[in-house]
């Protein structure tokens, strides 16, 4: 799984590039969010009874490229689909004021210059507090991985690998599965093009 950072640096570069030239999209509230965010609470009490794995997007309100994940990534209907299916998806503003009890131990929110950060934020991020991060945890809530900016195609393919291939006993390595994930897009494209005629 950590070669996934590797493969995805570049293009999440690009992207966070691209994502700092959009930051005036219309805000995507919770509620009105394709996905069902859950708290770390809710996401917690809900692993009790049915395991799953979980994903984190930490986030905060001014930044431009959490904007645009939030628009065009996590508002992808196969994306959203997805994400709900197989995770419990938690969306963490980086400066929430809140404590949130988790797992037996109190986080709070600590303020910092300008800007203050929650300390549950801070522990998910290992200090780094760069956003959007994406963090995997596994069905235990342990930090299994964490990346930055992804588009929807890039996000999919990472959630279907998380869930479907990297607790294999022989499971493919992240760059094969990649290579293979991709060549079978361009099939399903060139299959679609030939029945529209070549179009």
């Amino acid at each position: 799984m950590k070669k996934i950072i590797t493969c995805l640096v570049a293009l999440a570069f690009i992207g966070g590039l691209l994502a700092f030239q959009q930051v005036n999209l219309p805000p995507v509230e919770q509620e009105n969010s394709k996905v069902h965010w859950y708290s770390f609470e809710d996401a917690y009490a809900a692993s009790q009874t049915h395991k799953k794995k979980v994903l984190v997007d930490v986030y905060t309100s001014w930044c431009g490229p959490c904007k645009t994940m939030d628009f065009y990534t996590f508002g992808n209907q196969k994306v959203a689909d997805y994400l709900n299916q197989h995770f419990y998806p938690i969306k963490l503003d980086a400066e929430y004021k809140t404590d949130i009890n988790f797992k037996g131990a109190l986080y709070q929110y600590k303020a910092y210059q300008n800007r203050g950060y929650h300390e549950l934020a801070a522990a998910l991020l290992d200090g780094k507090l760069a956003y959007p991060t994406i963090v995997f945890l596994d069905q235990e809530f342990a930090v299994d991985q964490r990346l930055g900016f992804m588009n929807a195609e890039q996000l999919l393919m990472v959630m279907k690998y998380v869930v479907e291939e990297q607790d294999k006993p022989n499971a493919m390595p992240w760059v094969e599965y990649q290579r293979q994930y991709l060549m079978d897009i361009q099939q399903k494209v060139n299959a679609q093009r030939a029945a529209n005629g070549g179009e």
